[in-house]
């Protein structure tokens, strides 16, 4: 095998593109982002191959601030180059250089792809990667639910800013209790940034109280929108969770009459983790009767699973 290594270089992701083409889904466009330059902070290395001076592949492995128990790792290699060994022998390469760096990263590793993938599956469980995680794009379509009944001093529907301290609070303990099998470390700023900033293209916010704010009505679910995905189909990526306080029962009851709100006339598109208990039996039900669909399945893989 003719295959040499090196680091990335400027330019590499016009290379690459021409070579690998237009990405299969969504999670690979998304993926291929962490291909860049070597960096100690945040700790990147990132290793292109090339076949007689060509680039036929890459792979990456890359610190997150917020997840900071594994490095992710993504690899691609061209179509017309799979079954050679090159993702293995990246792989190998990049597990040298964690070794040997004297930056202080964890050597266990995590990556994820869409399904159907049996390629990839095979190349990652040979490399002992394990099944963590499974997360799902689904879109739930208008009228599917029933909406709840709201009262002057009982259950009430508000809005509020994206930057608003009280929701900002909720939405960080609602994504470290639903991230327990990758622990975050995530701050009010780090939330802010992360899912509630314009620059993420939030829109706005609404929540379910169990009584007027006023009256010390607590927040027992919220919903984060986003830019609308398909302008012709009206559909919006919503960020859907819960009050972390709340029993499974309870958190149903809010995530469901929530959620019929949000679908009174337009589809939404939820992303729906393993680890999203109360909301699972609710999408379930929604695509057993037809009024919702799976849109991507991603699975989520690492080494000390």
């Amino acid at each position: 095998m003719s295959i040499t290594l090196r680091p990335w270089q400027d330019g590499d992701d016009l290379r690459l593109l021409e070579i690998f083409g237009d990405a299969e889904n969504p999670q690979q466009h998304q993926d291929r982002a962490l291909l860049r330059a070597a960096s100690d902070t945040p700790f990147t290395r990132c290793l292109v191959a090339e076949d007689a001076g060509v680039p036929v592949a890459a792979a990456v492995v890359s610190a997150s601030a917020v997840h900071p128990q594994r490095l992710w790792f993504y690899a691609e290699t061209a179509a017309s180059e799979r079954r050679r060994g090159i993702a293995t022998t990246l792989l190998t390469a990049l597990r040298e250089e964690i070794g040997a760096t004297s930056v202080d990263v964890p050597s266990a590793l995590k990556t994820r792809f869409a399904e159907p993938s049996p390629g990839t599956e095979g190349f990652l469980t040979a490399q002992g990667f394990a099944p963590i995680q499974t997360s799902r794009r689904v879109v739930v379509g208008p009228g599917s639910l029933a909406v709840p009944e709201f009262t002057e001093d009982g259950l009430q529907l508000q809005d509020l800013a994206t930057g608003s301290v009280e929701l900002t609070g909720m939405v960080q303990r609602f994504y470290e209790a639903t991230h327990e099998w990758d622990p975050a470390q995530v701050s009010l700023g780090r939330i802010q940034q992360l899912l509630l900033a314009p620059e993420t293209g939030a829109g706005g916010a609404v929540v379910l109280r169990d009584r007027p704010q006023a009256a010390g009505g607590r927040i027992l679910s919220f919903a984060v929108s986003y830019s609308a995905m398909r302008d012709d189909e009206h559909i919006t990526e919503v960020l859907l969770g819960w009050n972390p306080d709340l029993s499974e029962t309870e958190a149903q009851f809010a995530l469901a009459g929530l959620l019929a709100m949000l679908t009174t006339q337009h589809p939404v598109e939820l992303e729906v983790d393993e680890s999203m208990v109360p909301l699972l039996p609710i999408i379930d039900g929604l695509i057993h009767t037809g009024h919702a669909r799976e849109t991507l399945t991603t699975r989520i893989l690492a080494t000390d699973a």
